[in-house]
């Protein structure tokens, strides 16, 4: 085996272990106490996975598994250093980071979410993002209020 082969075998392999970094939002990094508590609680699982990688003997295959979690870290140091902790709000009368906002659509489906920030947003689970469309038309409006939101009306019918 040349010399050259090995370089270059090398080189493919630092290459896979080099993964872009995770996209940043530009917007403010807003998030509830158990978002916060989220972020905080993944960063302490990228921090064990990539800790349980110093175990493997292959120096490349090392890298390869450091990779993923690595790349988790930086996400999640730059995500704990910009979160801005928001209080939960003290009233119901309008929509706001934290609320939980039920409206009705104008096909006849009700639905129920809270305003969360970016990284605890998950819509299956009922948590939507306070930047998506739909979060920012309901922001600042009361029961009663009609938003329209990609042609659809959406009326707020309760605020929790």
């Amino acid at each position: 085996m040349s010399v050259a082969f090995t370089k270059e075998e090398s080189a493919e392999t630092a290459a896979e272990t080099l993964l872009p970094d995770r996209p940043v939002s530009p917007h403010p990094n807003l998030v509830t106490e158990a978002g916060l508590k989220a972020l905080e609680e993944q960063q302490r699982e990228a921090r064990a996975a990539y800790e349980a990688t110093s175990g493997i003997d292959d120096v490349n295959e090392r890298r390869r598994q450091a990779a993923g979690p690595l790349r988790d870290l930086r996400y999640l140091a730059e995500r704990l250093r910009t979160a801005e902790l928001v209080a939960a709000p003290t009233s119901t009368d309008t929509v706001a980071f934290g609320s939980t906002v039920t409206f009705s659509r104008d096909d006849g489906r009700v639905q129920t979410y809270r305003i969360v920030g970016e990284d605890e947003a998950d819509p299956k689970a009922g948590s939507i993002s306070y930047v998506s469309p739909v979060a920012r038309m309901l922001m600042g409006k009361g029961v009663g209020d009609v938003a329209t939101v990609g042609g659809q009306e959406l009326e707020i019918t309760g605020i929790s």
